[in-house]
């Protein structure tokens, strides 16, 4: 099925309008969230740098609807800045590089906390300056950095180098705009009941914890549990969380997950009826394809776009929905200015992607990054035909399960090596190793697994495991109090990965009384151990723990009318 493609074949014209077809009968869903998030600025001003680059940027926001303005320099400056002139009130302090370096920012736009760590006290600045609970804006033209600075500032929070003579007036011009109300949508919804951060106080899986840039997701500890939070005043829309919840714990409002996995698999139907070749899906940000258009861009016929908030709306699962689907690759276009966190955290999901494309017998390079120029790679015609040419349909609605479905289907279209192959540091894929003579069959493990993966033998004593449904989260690890399961990352290009299969079984342990099973032969020889200096059950006591829970409450009673002081010698 990784036939290489013969160029001559193609039509552009052809491949354009059958593009043309799709954007008329099928709309890409839009993120229609109501507007549920308000931001309070009444324009009371921080601004933070050297002396030289924070007066002339003060003198440059005066008289332009500012409530006040609060300087905090870092040295005094070559010229003193004459606070006479401006018609709204100003305050002026200097800092040192190190007291600079104490200062924790915290907030959104409208509700900054600005705190001077050097002594036991933190000195709230916006307190002690202009008697007021914190800032509604703040100016960063540090050249140090302080102890609080996001890779993505949270709306409020401008960052400019005063220098930049071409980006000032426009930056400037964005600084004043922020006074007032403004609304946002909250995009991101959270299911506790899917979510494999923690149980039974173990924390597990941290994955949303590690890719967000806006630091808009907390874990926030409970009596006993911890749970995942966002912070809707802090978050943005990037996405890369949704994209690493391996179980679909996090997901967008709307439109959500599966909605554009079958968006993708309808558009790439139409545009096969509409008489389309070699379809390329194009991930792209809907300011990156406003641009192009404001360009005069016009892309390639075969290139279909699929705009998202942000790159990281759309993972490897995503990716490989569209080549499951019959798309012939797959391009991401990186935007200027991208986080860190979120340029690593796409890099990662390519190197996911492209080691399971190994796994199932597929060319890498189905999947690639495409640079912010590299207009040449953007339109190129693909090197192989599309995989497939029928429909996928996805009718699970969880994320895990459609994953799984694509995964099959890329199977059937390979030829997977039937191997275990390494993946990346992170990936929820694996297995887990079982010590059969630690294992007491307790089933902790299943009551802590936060899939279906791990399961009990029901009316035998057994543990079951499934592959397929494993995030390697590690709760099932850290639950087991005899410490008998191993996790073992990778992905296994096998049927078996979709197999179950008994871990440990054992025989049950029958109640001396009735002949219920009640256990396994194992926890009753364990328990009998641990507890043989119990005075509870000290002598022939030590036969109730053969009973069942019924009959040892019976035995227990029994002993009682026969001796009733003897409970007072326990």
């Amino acid at each position: 099925m990784n036939q290489r493609i013969q160029l001559a074949s193609v039509d552009d014209q052809r491949n354009a309008e059958a593009r043309e077809t799709v954007r008329q009968r099928i709309s890409w869903p839009s993120n229609l969230t109501p507007a549920n998030v308000t931001y309070h600025s009444r324009g009371h001003a921080l601004l933070i740098g050297s002396a030289d680059d924070v007066y002339p940027a003060a003198r440059a926001l005066q008289g332009r609807g500012l409530a006040s303005l609060t300087l905090l320099v870092t040295d005094k400056g070559n010229e003193p800045v004459d606070t006479l002139g401006f018609s709204e009130p100003l305050v002026s302090q200097t800092l040192t590089r190190e007291q600079l370096g104490q200062l924790c920012i915290n907030g959104y736009l409208g509700a900054f906390s600005v705190q001077l760590d050097d002594g036991d006290v933190p000195l709230n600045l916006a307190r002690a300056l202009i008697e007021r609970d914190g800032f509604d804006l703040i100016l960063d033209l540090a050249v140090t950095t302080h102890s609080k600075r996001w890779e993505l500032p949270p709306p409020g929070y401008v960052v400019m180098q005063w220098q930049d003579v071409e980006q000032r007036g426009e930056t400037l011009e964005s600084f004043v705009g922020l006074v007032g109300e403004f609304d946002k949508p909250r995009y991101f919804q959270v299911n506790s009941d899917l979510c494999a951060h923690s149980t039974s106080g173990n924390i597990g899986c941290t994955r949303c914890l590690d890719v967000c840039p806006a630091d808009a997701i907390s874990s926030i500890q409970g009596r006993i549990e911890s749970r995942i939070e966002i912070d809707p005043y802090l978050c943005q829309g990037v996405g890369s969380c949704t994209s690493a919840c391996p179980t679909g714990a996090i997901e967008f409002r709307l439109p959500e997950t599966r909605r554009q996995q079958d968006t993708l698999s309808t558009w790439l139907g139409a545009y096969r009826e509409a008489g389309g070749q070699v379809p390329v899906v194009r991930f792209i940000t809907h300011d990156s394809q406003d641009a192009e258009r404001a360009a005069g861009v016009v892309t390639a016929g075969h290139v279909l776009d699929a705009p998202l908030e942000d790159l990281g709306a759309a993972g490897h699962d995503q990716w490989l929905t569209a080549l499951a689907a019959g798309a012939a690759e797959v391009r991401i276009q990186l935007h200027p200015n991208m986080p860190a966190r979120l340029s690593a955290f796409l890099t990662d999901q390519v190197t996911q992607a492209h080691a399971l494309l190994d796994a199932l017998g597929h060319d890498r390079a189905r999947i690639q990054l495409i640079n912010v120029a590299d207009t040449a790679a953007r339109d190129a015609l693909p090197a192989h035909t599309p995989l497939t040419a029928v429909p996928l349909s996805l009718p699970e609605p969880e994320k895990r399960a459609r994953l799984n479905r694509v995964l099959a289907r890329l199977a059937e279209l390979g030829t997977p090596n039937g191997e275990r192959v390494a993946m990346p540091t992170g990936a929820a894929y694996g297995a887990i190793q079982v010590d059969s003579g630690a294992c007491t069959l307790c089933h902790a493990c299943v009551s802590n697994c936060p899939t279906p993966a791990l399961k009990s033998g029901g009316k035998t004593p057994a543990l079951s495991f499934l592959e397929a449904d494993c995030v390697q989260c590690g709760l099932c690890e850290q639950a087991c109090p005899e410490s008998a399961i191993t996790l073992m990352p990778g992905f296994l290009a096998t049927d078996a990965r979709e197999t179950r299969h008994i871990c440990h079984e054992e025989a049950a342990f029958e109640c001396i009384n009735c002949g219920k099973p009640f256990a396994t032969v194992s926890t009753v020889a364990t328990i009998k151990e641990k507890l043989a200096n119990h005075p509870y059950f000290a002598g022939e006591a030590m036969i109730r723990l053969e009973m069942c829970e019924d009959c040892r409450v019976k035995d227990v009673w029994k002993t009682m009318i026969r001796d009733p002081n003897a409970q007072l010698k326990v």
